[in-house]
């Protein structure tokens, strides 16, 4: 069986350059994530890499299949400069790392929450995952393995968050785009949600 990280790295650099930065987190029990960061003009874009090393499970099964299930990797798109931003790379680590700390598949729609700030000072501490296959698309791989997808992570403010438990992802999204909030700003204020 290949080794999938050097493929997903290399989609990575072909779809957003080379990295100019890289820090590497390993949490007790698990395989090591790194986070990669990428400046284009004034955008700052980190993306996890090892998440997609093990396939995720059904947190359900009673044994995790080692070959098949979905893959992933995570990508935060923000405005640089105006935020002390790279202080995201750790949260960033411990939801890559979820899918085998917590047996949770990280899938579009789902929240995924950190418990404090994702940066200092950030109105964040969770986001929701989007749809793949704008920035990045996804990695196929040779069967019997699913495809690596590369998943947008859209920050939610505490109230944003809420609301989106009530209302889904789908509306939130569709909150954001009737108010035209830019979700790349890393100080943004919630959206009005009335």
């Amino acid at each position: 069986m290949a080794d999938v990280l050097p493929l997903v790295e290399a989609r990575l650099r072909s779809a957003l350059g080379e990295p100019d930065a890289r820090a590497a987190v390993t949490f007790l029990g698990t395989d090591r994530i790194e986070v990669l960061r990428f400046q284009e003009g004034d955008i700052v874009r980190y993306a996890t890499l090892g998440m997609s090393a093990q396939p995720m499970s059904d947190p359900t099964a009673v044994l995790a299949d080692p070959v098949k299930g979905p893959r992933a990797e995570l990508v935060l798109s923000v405005r640089s400069g105006l935020a002390d931003t790279d202080k995201v790379l750790r949260p960033l680590a411990v939801l890559g790392a979820s899918p085998q700390v917590e047996g949770v598949v990280v899938a579009p729609g789902a929240s995924l929450d950190v418990g404090e700030p994702l940066w200092p000072g950030a109105p964040f501490t969770s986001v929701v995952v989007a749809e793949p296959g704008g920035l990045v698309e996804d990695l196929e791989l040779d069967a019997p393995l699913d495809p690596v997808r590369f998943l947008p992570l859209l920050p939610m403010t505490p109230n944003e968050a809420a609301w989106k438990r009530v209302h889904g992802a789908q509306a939130l999204q569709e909150r954001w785009l009737a108010s035209g909030t830019d979700l790349r700003d890393p100080a943004r204020k919630s959206v009005p949600l009335e």
